[in-house]
């Protein structure tokens, strides 16, 4: 197999996925190419090089549908010649593009290629595309489904963490998001967003709450009580007897925020670099996808992570950084108790809690943040992991060049 390097990535900021956020007037297909633009400038991209482009959407109806990335691409003046695709794996379609990618160079089918996704959250709502696991009755009676919320307070009753914990986890995404933002650490990635005359409309970050204390959370209502009480809870306990109750603790204050966003990664052979004067940031070391149980459809993070470790052969102490998506506090807690990992290595800017979760596009922008980290740290490898809804997931190691 050949070697697979990124060689560069980028992202807009994430804007508030409301009507009044900063992003709202943006259409998804100009977020999209205004990444894809800003790598074809940054790099000197000849479109003729670029073997495929995938998008992560995981809402991919109305202003989303229709391959949103071959209009993307006509957009962003990659001519005609470049073919673009869509997926949706729920949280982790942008990695998954990545994914995708690597695969095609690494057998030799291709020279290069670019990732990434795009979600306007504020103009295409969640969940509006419905869907069996969702709206079947017939696969809910043999395949239960409980919504992301219950879930994440069920896996908190399963793992003992309390309301306290989950919002002191809250409380320092918030700290690390506000001092990276501060200090300059996501510069170096971000590509402002503009409007059709050209001006400005967001240059970092909306979504931040500087200075949210332990005590504004705890003043939060659970967000997830209501599910619970309609019937969930039930199913809950039904597969897991031992649990007396469910003690609702996620708020909106410990949960990801709805927001807009895009990200587009380049990826190409050492060869394609080697052509194109660029010089590789960094080497993906091994990919993983793997499905667990879907009732516990958050879980994924810790199996996959087996499996990609496996497939690299290495341990955990092998790696230097974790980027695992902030869906809800308890994701990356629960990982980090499981495999012993401490804070200090694990979402190290913060996370979607802080600064957002744009579904098609996160695990891109997570992949990109930890690049950016390793480098300004000197350090060598980290891992990049997303749960997604009914118990899937993927993972990718890189290595810095």
């Amino acid at each position: 197999m050949n070697d697979v390097f990124i060689y560069d990535h980028v992202r807009t900021p994430r804007g508030k996925g409301r009507p009044d956020g900063a992003l709202h007037s943006i259409t998804p297909v100009q977020l999209a190419a205004t990444v894809l633009s800003a790598l074809k400038e940054r790099n000197n991209i000849n479109p003729d090089d670029i073997e495929d482009v995938g998008l992560g959407v995981v809402m991919p109806i109305g202003e989303q549908g229709a391959d949103l990335t071959r209009s993307a691409l006509l957009a962003a003046g990659y001519g005609e010649g470049v073919s673009g695709y869509q997926i949706n794996r729920f949280c982790t379609s942008a990695l998954d593009t990545v994914k995708l990618g690597y695969g095609l160079i690494a057998s030799g089918q291709a020279d290069a290629c670019i990732g990434g996704g795009v979600e306007s959250m504020s103009r295409v709502r969640i969940g509006c595309d419905g869907g069996a696991a969702y709206t079947d009755p017939t696969i809910g009676e043999q395949f239960p489904y409980i919504p992301n919320g219950v879930c994440a307070d069920t896996m908190a009753a399963l793992d003992g963490f309390s309301r306290e914990e989950v919002d002191a986890y809250a409380v320092e995404s918030q700290r690390r998001a506000d001092a990276a933002q501060s200090k300059g650490y996501f510069g170096r990635s971000i590509v402002p967003v503009r409007d059709p005359f050209g001006d400005v409309v967001l240059a970092k970050d909306e979504a931040l709450r500087p200075g949210t204390t332990a005590e504004d959370l705890a003043n939060l209502k659970p967000a997830f009580t209501f599910f619970g009480d309609a019937g969930y809870n039930a199913i809950v306990q039904q597969r897991y007897p031992e649990l007396e109750s469910i003690e609702h603790i996620h708020s909106s204050g410990s949960s990801s925020g709805i927001v807009d966003g895009a990200c587009a990664v380049l990826l190409g052979s050492g060869n394609y670099g080697e052509r194109n004067n660029l010089k590789p940031r960094a080497r993906i070391v091994a990919t993983a996808t793997c499905a667990s149980e879907p009732l516990l459809s958050l879980g994924g993070p810790i199996p996959v992570t087996d499996k990609v470790l496996a497939r690299a052969g290495l341990s955990i102490d092998d790696i230097d950084l974790f980027e695992v998506n902030e869906a809800f506090a308890v994701v990356p807690m629960r990982y980090m108790k499981h495999f012993g990992v401490p804070h200090d290595r694990m979402n190290v800017c913060g996370g979607a809690i802080a600064l957002g979760h744009p579904l098609g596009a996160t695990g891109a922008i997570i992949l990109g943040t930890v690049l950016d980290e390793l480098e300004r740290r000197e350090l060598s490898r980290a891992l990049v992991t997303l749960c997604a809804a009914e118990g899937q997931a993927t993972a990718v190691i890189i290595e810095r060049v």
